[in-house]
């Protein structure tokens, strides 16, 4: 039997204060042998359908996994099986059997049959709470699912989750689903929440953690369209994955800051938040090969009742079973799109010929320089602070050697009804090589936290006549931008103009000196430009380039202007074309995600990822070269061509380390 409602209280106890943003640099960081993923998802197959194939490559490469599953996804315990309209409602029975689908799923992901025994356990948790725990190893590879199993919905509230995360007085109770090792119910408030997500993080001390999306996109589908999808009203996701995502990034956000008490190390971890049911409204980004792979781990997840797998609650989500991923209209399985994209580190050459890496660790700002010019091996990071930072950092070099880093903070995450704001920071070095003044803080161009946290990650390109111009998305899903004069005053926000985007803007400056920047858009890549150097950025209309999936690459050749670089939607081939549309000659690069590029004398230095995940560099020449070994990549690499070191390409890894590769030792020209 399910045990699931509200346990009210009639003095709501005192509201623990979040913690605030913390941008004083200096603090020490913990170090790391090992690498380990951890997932925090709303229901059963979050991960599935958003995460993947970025949890597929960890797990293949040897990466632990640990998943955790906040709801228990009963909904309104119906178990539908396609063809039958008499399946009675049963959310203990419907909760055990997503959680076979995800044992049958993780066990063809580890190469297993999906009929693989698991090991199943309690797991104590802070508060005595008790959540069911999975484990199954395959070699060298490891995944644990575990269960909290809060109750999807209450008596007179439809939605759970969001109300614990708004509401002071609300305790929510769990689902004690069917063949679960957990046989009572516990209670959750808002802080118990965040307490056990926070104890989990110190017991599994992940180095990468996936979430949801925090702030999803302000989208105004039709009433028909947004109870079909389950969105939301005026937002384009499932209210579910909002409220968990908010949960985990309160979590990160204290983790880091009980850790760091007393003058305790920074939790060493990289994060990645991924879209939800944003992906039914833009362009679909995995290609044939890439998308075949995802979906068949939906297939074993979705089950078929017709199997024997030993579980009483029944053999998977039939909701969702054989090719229905597929021909479901909504296309959530056709794309896996990630809330702050970024080209990767980034990375910029210091006075005594060494480079640094500056990234986000703990949601903070830190920089590895190399132990030598041209060793290509790290120090350990330096804390910059700033944080709580969302991943990603724009950054940009002056003419006199200095940088410029931008970031988004999280300046406030607390629930409760509390503030929820987003701003645009900014860390600048005092001298080339040297140390960093204060953070300074340069506003949101939103008015009110609700919009204001629709806001991309901020991109940022140094001009020829001393001017930095600043993009960032905006609510609107447009892009407004702030310029930085030669003197380091800056003038207002300004809105950009255009047609809606998706974020992952890419800012380049021509041989003119012109700035421009481009971004993804629902028909066509979006372009905005001056007329001449020093001039207003302002929209380009009517422009007809192909439709991109992905963030857009910029690049030059020898014996022309600006050319861009990109895959088509569904599509492995690389696009190459002119800012008139003019398509250069197909340029061999099969795969999926962004590409990055890098202008050469003898033409571009191209870098991407193949159809199984790998880095592939690409050469003027035409030679490709594909790493096959070397730290487990995480997120998106950024090449680094010059004379004296040849062609580099760099990147952190799950390991939350950074790594680089010489696929070329030396460039000609």
């Amino acid at each position: 039997m399910a045990v699931a409602g509200l346990a009210g209280c009639s003095v709501p106890a005192p509201r623990r204060t979040g913690p605030t943003a913390d941008p004083a640099p200096g603090m020490p960081i913990s170090s790391s042998g090992r690498a380990q993923l951890m997932q925090i998802a709303a229901h059963p197959d979050d991960d599935l359908y958003f995460m993947n194939p970025d949890s597929q490559r960890m797990i293949d490469a040897g990466v632990p996994l640990v998943s955790v599953y906040v709801t228990a996804g009963e909904h309104d315990g119906r178990n539908h099986i396609p063809g039958r309209r008499d399946v009675p409602a049963d959310k203990a029975a419907y909760s055990s059997a997503r959680h076979q689908g995800l044992r049958q799923a993780y066990a063809t992901m580890l190469g297993l049959d999906a009929f693989t025994p698991w090991q199943k356990g309690v797991m104590t948790l802070r508060g005595d709470r008790r959540a069911e725990i999975n484990t199954l190893t395959h070699g060298n590879r490891r995944v644990e699912l575990v269960f909290l199993n809060l109750a999807m919905h209450a008596p007179r509230r439809w939605m759970a989750l969001p109300s614990l995360w708004k509401d002071r007085a609300l305790g929510l109770r769990t689902v004690v689903a069917d063949d679960s090792p957990v046989r009572r119910a516990d209670t959750y408030d808002y802080d118990a929440l965040v307490d056990v997500l926070v104890g989990l993080m110190e017991r599994y001390r992940p180095t990468v953690i996936h979430t949801l999306d925090p702030d999803p996109d302000i989208q105004h589908s039709d009433e028909r369209t947004r109870k079909k999808d389950s969105e939301q009203p005026g937002y384009s996701d499932h209210a579910d994955h909002t409220a968990v995502a908010s949960f985990s990034w309160a979590a990160m956000v204290r983790w880091v800051a009980d850790a760091t008490t007393d003058g305790g190390a920074i939790p060493a971890f990289v994060t990645t938040s991924f879209r939800g049911y944003y992906n039914r409204h833009w362009p679909k980004n995995l290609p044939g090969p890439v998308l075949a792979e995802k979906a068949a781990h939906l297939v074993p997840y979705g089950g078929d009742p017709s199997w024997d797998c030993g579980n009483s609650g029944g053999c998977g989500d039939y909701n969702v079973g054989g090719v229905r991923p597929l021909t479901n209209k909504k296309g959530w399985v056709r794309a896996t799109h990630h809330r702050h994209p970024s080209p990767g580190p980034f990375v910029a050459a210091e006075p005594d010929g060494r480079l640094a890496v500056y990234g986000v660790l703990g949601l903070r700002a830190v920089r590895w320089r190399e132990t030598a010019p041209g060793s290509g091996q790290w120090g350990e990071p330096g804390d910059l602070g700033g944080g709580p930072l969302a991943p990603g950092l724009g950054g940009v070099t002056l003419e006199d050697g200095r940088h410029l880093l931008f970031g988004l903070r999280f300046a406030a995450i607390g629930g409760h009804g509390g503030p929820n704001r987003r701003e645009v920071v900014l860390l600048e070095q005092r001298q080339a090589g040297g140390p960093f003044l204060a953070w300074t803080g340069l506003g949101n161009p939103e008015h009110g936290d609700d919009r204001g946290r629709r806001l991309g990650v901020p991109v940022a390109v140094a001009a020829p006549d001393g001017r930095v111009h600043l993009f960032v998305r905006n609510a609107d899903k447009g892009v407004s931008g702030r310029v930085r004069e030669a003197d380091g005053s800056w003038g207002p926000w300004r809105d950009l103009g255009g047609a809606e985007v998706q974020d992952g803007l890419s800012a380049a400056v021509d041989a003119t000196g012109r700035v421009h920047l481009f971004a993804a858009g629902r028909d066509t890549v979006h372009h905005w430009a001056q007329d001449a150097p020093g001039g207003p950025v302002a929209f380009r209309a009517g422009t007809a380039l192909p439709v991109a999936g992905d963030p857009v690459a910029v690049t030059a050749t020898p014996d022309a202007g600006p050319v861009l670089l990109y895959r088509a939607p569904a599509r492995a081939e690389l696009t190459a074309v002119r800012l008139d549309g003019t398509p250069l000659p197909g340029v061999p690069l099969d795969g999926y995600g962004r590409v990055a590029a890098a202008a050469t004398p003898a033409g571009p230095v191209l870098l991407g990822t193949d159809l199984r995940g790998r880095l592939v560099v690409r050469t003027p020449e035409g030679r490709q070269v594909t790493r096959t070994q070397g730290a487990v990549p995480w997120g998106p690499a950024v090449l680094h061509v010059s004379r004296e070191r040849g062609t580099l390409a760099l990147g952190m890894g799950a390991d939350a380390r950074p790594w680089s590769w010489a696929p070329e030792p030396r460039t000609e020209g």
